[in-house]
């Protein structure tokens, strides 16, 4: 696909973004768009799947038709309602079923319907569902009569399908059914960068809205912007953009400004940190890390054992009463035996008696623990610090963490 065509494509749609990844995704909508074959789209909350149901119905052949194109969220449907605004009910079918009433499956005959959240139906909703998408076939709620459609099926899911399918949440052969064409959305931090374009347009559009002055970013805050996680992708930024604009006295936002608008979630903290994103070390990262853990386990067990050792040190053992009875017998049996022994010097009763001098014992010196995330996170950025030479630019933008933050992480560890 040409350039040209690529964007116009965006600019109908509203679509934000020069990623390959994302141009690969509108490409592939654009090609499987003439035919009837079955679509699931899939990626995180918040990237931006429905976009893509649109552009197949656009550039279909049932685009002519009136009133074609119905999205249904599968997810926000009552359990006990979904059968009925999917497939239609009969008058009497159920309590409130005062008329009949179509469902979307026969509302969108001849048209694209989108069933978002796909991975949420229950199972059986899923088998109903599977022989429409075969035959074309089902039944209203209540009703025994067969009717036909003919319905273009794209759905969505942000699930992972396989741990589903696995766990029996989802079926599989339903799954192969919907997945003839996969379109993979990627997650904002895969496309850090398209953020500042999606930052900008969200600004300006909220402050055009409300007759705002727009906000302008340093260039330490936009390197931080693209460096953020992004957990809600695309709508958590869009959130952010239009709490900045609306609560932000500043207009020139600096890295500093933006830390405050930026919670520091798990995911930024753990994998940001541990070098889980995808750069020239990230073998060498997950590796070394790897191996911390190994370490700090041994070391854990180590310290466990010396001290198991030092209590059996420091404890006097005591002579068990038993054994010293036999052994005096033993020694009256062999002076009846041999008289001549009878010379012999009483010996002490605490001779018998296991006794460790307190010079001799040596307590073995307890080495600290380091199997916490806060050790690992200071491990790393002493490691990162020394590979770099001291600098704490390059070592936060190994570590993928803003100077200001690796700058508060060295005081608060002392490093």
């Amino acid at each position: 696909m040409e350039q040209k065509d690529l964007q116009t494509i965006k600019q109908r749609f509203g679509i934000i973004g020069n990623s390959p990844l994302l141009n690969r995704g509108i490409e592939v909508a654009v090609q499987v768009a003439p035919t009837d074959l079955s679509v699931l789209i899939t990626g995180e909350s918040g990237v931006g799947k429905e976009n893509f149901p649109k552009i197949i119905h656009a550039y279909s052949l049932r685009r002519h038709k009136k009133d074609a194109y119905f999205a249904v969220n599968c997810g926000a449907i009552p359990k006990g309602t979904l059968e009925s605004e999917l497939f239609g009910h009969e008058k009497g079918a159920f309590t409130d079923a005062r008329a009949e009433r179509k469902g979307y499956f026969e509302i969108a005959d001849g048209g694209t319907l989108f069933l978002d959240e796909v991975g949420e139906l229950p199972l059986e909703t899923q088998a109903q569902l599977l022989r429409v998408l075969e035959s074309g076939e089902f039944m209203r709620v209540g009703s025994s009569q067969i009717r036909k459609t003919d319905v273009r099926v794209v759905a969505a899911t942000n699930l992972d399908m396989k741990r589903a399918i696995s766990e029996g949440r989802f079926r599989e052969d339903l799954y192969y059914r919907l997945n003839t064409v996969e379109i993979k959305v990627p997650a904002l931090r895969d496309r850090a960068e398209d953020i500042p374009l999606l930052f900008r347009k969200f600004v300006v559009d909220f402050c055009q809205r409300y007759n705002m002055p727009t906000i302008q970013l340093s260039e330490d805050a936009t390197q931080m912007l693209k460096a953020y996680y992004w957990q809600g992708n695309v709508r958590q930024l869009k959130h952010t953009a239009e709490q900045m604009c609306a609560v932000e006295t500043t207009r020139n936002i600096t890295s500093a400004i933006l830390q405050k608008y930026l919670p520091e979630n798990e995911m930024q903290k753990g994998i940001a940190l541990l070098g889980a994103h995808t750069h020239t070390h990230d073998t060498y990262m997950n590796e070394r890390e790897l191996l911390y853990k190994v370490l700090f386990d041994m070391k854990r067990e180590m310290t466990e054992m010396r001290q198991q050792l030092n209590g059996l040190l420091t404890t006097p053992a005591t002579p068990s009463h038993r054994n010293t009875d036999m052994v005096v017998r033993q020694t009256e049996m062999v002076v009846a035996q041999h008289p001549e022994y009878e010379s012999v010097e009483e010996v002490p009763e605490d001779t018998f008696a296991t006794v460790v001098p307190e010079t001799e014992v040596t307590t073995l010196a307890e080495e600290p623990v380091i199997n916490t995330m806060e050790d690992i996170e200071r491990e790393s950025i002493r490691a990162a610090l020394a590979r770099n030479k001291g600098s704490r630019k390059l070592a936060a933008a190994e570590l993928h963490i803003s100077e200001r933050t690796l700058y508060r992480k060295i005081k608060e560890y002392e490093l």
